[in-house]
C-alpha cells in the first residue's frame, strides 16, 4: 500500500465512477422491468444495483486500491484488517427510493485510510446533483454540469432544522428532537439526508436505527469537509470504519 496518496487524483476518478454508475442506474430507472430480487436479510437488490457495482469497479480497480461494496461485500475481516487505503462503495444507496421512483437515491464512494473516510463523492442521478470533498480541497456540490460550488463552514449556527424520517420517528429520535424546541424537521431519501447538514439546510441528522458503513461512509466524508462531524451516540465519539461487524450504530451528524 502506498504511504502517501494523490487525493485529487483520486478524488476525480471516484467523481467520473460515479457519474458513470448514475447513467447505468438511470438506464433501468427509465426501463419497464427493475429486476428486483430479495437479498438474504429481505432487503432490496435491483439490476441497477449491479450494473452501477460493474460501473463503478471498472474505474476503481486500476487505481490498485482494494474495494470494499454492498454488492461484493463478503471479504472476510482478516484480509480487510490490514488495509491502509481502500475504497468503500454502496453502488445505490436507498434501493427502496428507487423501486418508488422518487428520485432520492444515490451513489456513494469513499476512500477510506486508517478507520476514517477522508474522501468522499455522493451522486444523486435523478436530481443530477454530484457532491464531494476531500480533505485537502474542502466539501463541493454541482448541479447538472453547472459551476461548482463550496460548501461553506456553517461556524456557530443555532439548531433551526433537523433532518429525520417523518415515517419512522422512534421514540429515541423524538426524545431527541424534544431538545430543540420550535425546530423544523425535513425528510429525505439515502445519504442525501447527510448533504442537507453539509450544505447548511439542516444542523443535525440524528440517526438511532440501523445502517451500514457504506451507507455512510462518502457521505461523512463530503460532510467533515465542509467542517461537520458524524459522532457516535451517546458516545460522542468519531465514526470509525473497516470494523469486525460493520453494522453502524447510533450516531448524530452535525454540521460545521
Amino acid at each position: 500500500m502506498p504511504t502517501t496518496i494523490p487525493i485529487k487524483e483520486l478524488t476525480r476518478l471516484a467523481k467520473a465512477a460515479a457519474l458513470e454508475a448514475g447513467q447505468a442506474i438511470m438506464e433501468v430507472y427509465q426501463s419497464e422491468d427493475f429486476g428486483v430480487e430479495r437479498k438474504g436479510d429481505a432487503s432490496p437488490l435491483t439490476k441497477a444495483d449491479k450494473a452501477a457495482h460493474l460501473a463503478i469497479l471498472k474505474y476503481l480497480e486500476p487505481s490498485g486500491l482494494p474495494v470494499l461494496s454492498e454488492e461484493g461485500k463478503d471479504i472476510p475481516y482478516e484480509k480487510r484488517k490490514d488495509w491502509d487505503y481502500f475504497w468503500m462503495v454502496d453502488p445505490l444507496d436507498g434501493t427502496k427510493e428507487f423501486i418508488k421512483k422518487n428520485g432520492e437515491f444515490t451513489v456513494n464512494i469513499a476512500l477510506i485510510h486508517k478507520r476514517q473516510p477522508i474522501m468522499g463523492v455522493v451522486y444523486a442521478p435523478v436530481l443530477d446533483w454530484l457532491y464531494w470533498g476531500n480533505r485537502e480541497d474542502g466539501a463541493w456540490k454541482q448541479e447538472t454540469g453547472g459551476q461548482p460550488l463550496s460548501l461553506e463552514k456553517q461556524d456557530g449556527r443555532e439548531v433551526s432544522t433537523i433532518v429525520a424520517s417523518r415515517s419512522h420517528l422512534s421514540a429515541e429520535t423524538q426524545a431527541f428532537i424534544g431538545q430543540y424546541p420550535g425546530v423544523q424537521i425535513v425528510s429525505m431519501g439515502s445519504s442525501l439526508k447527510f448533504m442537507l447538514v453539509a450544505e447548511g439546510k439542516a444542523q443535525l441528522y440524528p440517526r438511532f436505527a440501523p445502517t451500514m458503513e457504506w451507507d455512510t461512509a462518502a457521505a461523512q466524508a463530503v460532510l467533515e469537509a465542509a467542517g461537520g462531524q458524524v459522532l457516535k451516540y451517546p458516545e460522542d465519539e468519531p465514526m470509525d470504519y473497516n470494523r469486525e461487524d460493520m453494522l453502524n450504530g447510533w450516531f448524530v451528524a452535525k454540521g460545521g
